[in-house]
């Protein structure tokens, strides 16, 4: 179009009241969408750092709420019944094990779980973790998830979670089938370390014999480069020769000679020197100690008959 003088004119003429009716709205469209943006940020940023105070995009009432009952919250929203549930119950037996351990124990003093944010984050990422793994039938991930877990508690408050997800993953590693039997090995021979560590040396010797048996003319190795063939040797001459000091206590010589000769046996497959230059000692002296008692034996014997 052309103007009264003759020039052109590009846009027509707004008053300002028309100008702000259409500024107004694309301003709150910015505005709007510049909101949206910083909650998506923050939710980013929330599921990213896994900071359970931040439970939704309007981010209101989760700051009112514990941090448990965030994460609780947070399970059930996704759909995490199970770990939810185990959770809860992890919760409830330390409780219960502070209430029988009475107000005078170390245990009275200490944080409860669900007052302990870093271990509840571990918790929540490793149980939905598994879960989800778990509805997949992804068993040698279950595994791993607790096998993290069991290994986290590692401090001495915490030896009864770590003694739980241990176990756990060893029933799960009876599931796994794709990795030729390597995460059951590591399974049996943990089972093993916790029973050796709790006095059960038969039960630990039975796990032993397992990893060892699961581990011959395999090429596992640990993070030492140690054969996991070679640690089941190890684990074996140990708790044989203990088992042995017991039989001896007990007067049990000729079952502790037929324990040691399996000590010595681990001893020389291992290839451990220092193992095997003890076993040779061990089974000397317990032959030597037999052939002292059967000749004391054989003396009173005699002197009776005489007499």
């Amino acid at each position: 179009n052309m103007g009264g003088g003759g020039l052109p004119i590009s846009q027509p003429f707004l008053p300002a009241k028309e100008y702000q009716c259409i500024f107004l709205p694309c301003f709150q469209c910015l505005f709007l969408k510049a909101v949206i943006v910083i909650c998506t940020c923050l939710v980013r940023w929330r599921t990213e750092y896994r900071f359970k105070g931040l439970k939704s995009t309007f981010l209101i009432p989760s700051y009112r709420n514990s941090y448990k009952k965030n994460i609780c919250i947070d399970m059930l929203r996704q759909g995490y019944h199970k770990s939810f549930s185990e959770l809860l119950t992890l919760i409830q037996k330390w409780n219960a094990f502070r209430e029988a351990a009475g107000p005078g124990s170390a245990i009275w003093h200490e944080k409860s779980l669900e007052e302990q944010p870093d271990k509840l984050d571990q918790l929540y990422h490793f149980l939905t973790r598994a879960e989800a793994a778990q509805r997949a039938g992804h068993y040698e991930e279950v595994y791993d998830s607790q096998l993290r877990l069991a290994c986290f508690f590692n401090e001495p408050e915490d030896k009864w979670l770590s003694t739980y997800f241990y176990e756990q993953s060893f029933n799960t590693a009876q599931l796994v089938k794709i990795d030729g039997g390597k995460r059951k090995a590591q399974a049996y021979v943990n089972m093993g370390l916790i029973n050796e560590e709790q006095g059960l040396v038969t039960q630990a010797a039975e796990h032993y014999e397992t990893f060892y048996q699961l581990t011959e003319g395999t090429p596992w190795t640990d993070e030492t480069g140690q054969t996991y063939n070679s640690l089941a040797c190890q684990h074996l001459w140990r708790i044989y020769t203990l088992i042995a000091d017991k039989m001896l206590e007990n007067k049990e010589h000729q079952e502790a000679i037929k324990m040691l000769k399996k000590a010595l046996k681990m001893a020389k497959e291992g290839r451990w020197k220092i193992m095997l230059s003890h076993s040779f000692i061990r089974y000397g002296a317990s032959i030597t100690t037999v052939e002292k008692i059967c000749h004391c034996s054989n003396t009173l014997t005699m002197k009776k008959v005489f007499v």
